[in-house]
Parts: C-alpha cells; sequence; structure tokens
C-alpha cells in the first residue's frame, strides 16, 4: 500500500542550544494512503509536535518526512496540500456558513461560481444542508464542528490533520461526531492523522494507533493489537485500565498467577514476568476452580457493575455486564480469567 506519510527517524529540539533535550526523540512511522492514524499519548509525549511538522508547522531538527512519496521536510504548509481542524474551530464570525467553508479556496484564487459550488457539495456531505447564511453565533457545537470539518475537506488535501477536534463537545455529540469523521474518512478515502488524548475515541476511529510516550513511540498496531496486546506497562495501563500482577513463567510459555495458570504465550521466556488484566476479563462464578474472593465494593452503573474484591493476589477491580446476579458485599465467589484482556507486557 502507498505511504500517505512517512517519518524516518525524525528528531525535534527547541531552541538553537545542542544540549537542550528533544521533544521527539528519533521516530519512524508510515500512515497508509487512504487511512486513519491516531497518535496518542499524555501531555507532553511530542504528539502535538509530531502532528504540527506533518502540517509544516514546525521543522524537524533531524530525520525526514514524506508524503505520497515525496520528501517535504523543509517545505512550509502552503507547499504541503494539508489542511489543518484546530479543537478550537477558529471560524470566522462575521461570515456565515458559506463564506466559512469557501474561504480557503476563495484566497487560493478559485473562482466564485466553482468556490460557491464546491462549498455547497461539501455542506451536504457534511449535514449541513439549508444552512448557508447562518452565523457561526447561530450554530451549536456539533454544527460549528461540522462547518470547520467542511472548510477543511473542501480544499481536497492530500492529508487532513486532527488536533483534539472533539474535546470541546460533550460526550453523546462527542460520539455521534467521531462516527461522522471516520464514516467521511472512508467514504472519501482520506489520509489522516489523528491526535487525542481520550483512548476511547482513539479506538474507534483509527485503523492504526501510535502511542507515544516521553518523544518516542512505545507501541504503534491496529485498535486491536494494543488494547489486547499491549508490549509493555505503558502501554497497557494507558490503552484503558488494567491491574498489573507478578507471575511466574514456565518453559512451555504458560504462567502461574496465584493460583491461576494462563495458558502458554508466544514469545514468553521462563521466569518472573509481569501479567496485566484488565477489569473485564475476570469470570465470576460460585464454585469450580479458580480464585477465592470476597466483595468488599460494589457500584451499580446502569449498564454494568463495578466490583472490588479482596483475594490473595491483592485487591482486585472488576467489571461486570451480569446485571441480574446482583452480589451483596461480603459474598464470597471464584474468580477465574477469559481469553481477552491478559497481558504479559514484560519481566517482574
Amino acid at each position: 500500500m502507498q505511504h500517505g506519510i512517512e517519518f524516518k527517524n525524525v528528531t525535534k529540539r527547541y531552541g538553537s542550544d545542542p544540549s537542550a533535550p528533544l521533544a521527539v526523540k528519533g521516530i519512524s512511522f508510515v500512515v497508509p494512503k487512504g487511512s486513519l492514524t491516531t497518535i496518542l499519548g499524555p501531555s507532553g509525549c511530542g504528539k502535538t509536535t509530531t502532528l504540527r511538522m506533518i502540517a509544516g508547522l514546525e521543522s524537524p531538527t533531524g530525520g525526514q518526512i514524506f508524503m505520497d512519496g515525496q520528501d517535504v521536510t523543509t517545505l512550509g504548509p502552503a507547499q504541503r496540500n494539508v489542511s489543518m481542524m484546530f479543537q478550537s474551530y477558529a471560524l470566522f464570525p462575521h461570515m456565515d456558513v458559506l463564506a466559512n467553508v469557501g474561504y480557503g479556496l476563495k484566497m487560493g484564487g478559485v473562482g466564485k461560481p466553482e468556490t460557491l459550488r464546491r462549498a455547497q457539495a461539501m455542506l451536504t456531505n457534511v449535514g449541513l444542508v439549508g444552512f448557508d447564511e447562518r452565523l457561526p453565533s447561530e450554530l451549536s457545537g456539533g454544527q460549528q464542528q461540522r462547518v470547520a470539518l467542511a472548510r477543511a475537506l473542501v480544499l481536497e488535501p492530500a492529508v487532513l490533520l486532527f488536533d483534539e477536534p472533539l474535546s470541546n463537545l460533550d460526550a453523546r455529540l462527542r460520539r455521534e461526531m467521531r462516527e461522522e469523521i471516520r464514516a467521511l474518512q472512508q467514504r472519501l478515502q482520506l489520509t489522516v492523522a489523528y491526535v487525542t488524548h481520550d483512548q476511547s475515541e482513539a479506538l474507534a476511529v483509527s485503523d492504526q494507533i501510535i502511542v507515544m510516550h516521553q518523544g518516542l513511540i512505545a507501541q504503534s498496531g491496529t485498535p486491536q493489537d494494543m488494547y489486547e496486546r499491549p508490549q509493555t506497562e505503558f502501554v497497557a495501563g494507558f490503552m484503558g485500565e488494567a491491574m498489573l500482577f507478578p507471575g511466574e513463567a514456565a518453559a512451555d510459555g504458560s504462567v502461574q498467577l496465584g493460583p491461576l495458570r494462563l495458558a502458554p504465550r508466544p514469545g514468553v521466556t521462563s521466569g518472573p514476568v509481569k501479567v496485566a488484566v484488565r477489569p473485564e476479563a475476570w469470570l465470576i462464578t460460585h464454585g469450580g476452580p479458580g480464585m477465592l474472593a470476597t466483595l468488599r465494593k460494589s457500584s451499580y452503573l446502569g449498564s454494568f457493575f463495578e466490583y472490588t474484591f479482596d483475594t490473595e493476589l491483592g485487591s482486585i477491580f472488576v467489571v461486570s455486564p451480569d446485571l441480574a446476579d446482583v452480589l451483596p458485599l461480603g459474598t464470597e465467589v471464584v474468580l477465574r480469567l477469559a481469553d481477552h484482556g491478559v497481558s504479559v507486557v514484560g519481566v517482574s
């Protein structure tokens, strides 16, 4: 598959002092053409700096950046055919919706009839037919978001960049808009790099997720890879909730976790290991093999229960979708582990 974006050993240091620390420390990755890659990580990890280097708003200190096979390392934003959508939307308050969407075309020298045609077509694409003459102040947050998206898309960029695009929206609207962004990206076969700190957002929209930590790529892969097969403690903890337990790996790759024995894992060598367990990986039973547990805390959250159990491995947090079997405090149960949500992430 052709590469939409490629980073080759890219570094970034702010300022001219060669002894200053690197914000980005020699990262390499590929965003395939027509796909959506999310760059995810905590504040200060280098994800926004990386996005700004794709846009041409920051110049790398070292390494190379390619788009559609062309070396764009030294090119400015106007030479890259890139559109960027910020979390603030940055709509012009004195311009109506149609003028906002067509602004970039107008500035690029596109004639008035063609600007009007393309702007109206893009408003249709984002579900804003009939909103041409409204001002941004007359729109809801979600509608403003769609105008900003239409303004970015109407330029027909080779690459579309999103910087925390949904952080200003409430939970329901955030879910609706991420579905719309994903549907548009797939329908128009856009190459998208998307920055967020929200793990559920990244899981929902991405073909590929890149997790950054302290200026480096901690791990990259499909959403399923990142959630179900984290390779480090950091990724396991960052991609959703996980508890870490010490275990012991046998020669056949199986792992003993207290009284529980996990099936052999590929690539695991014998010796002490650390095991990451998702809260939903625990199965609650009332007998049979497993680990004895006593319920100490219980919270009802509508579609599931959150439980905390005392066990020989310590206090364990469990998410249970079983709304029929409500457990009173003090109940003794047996915990087992499902096949999913359990990963060996390192040496203990």
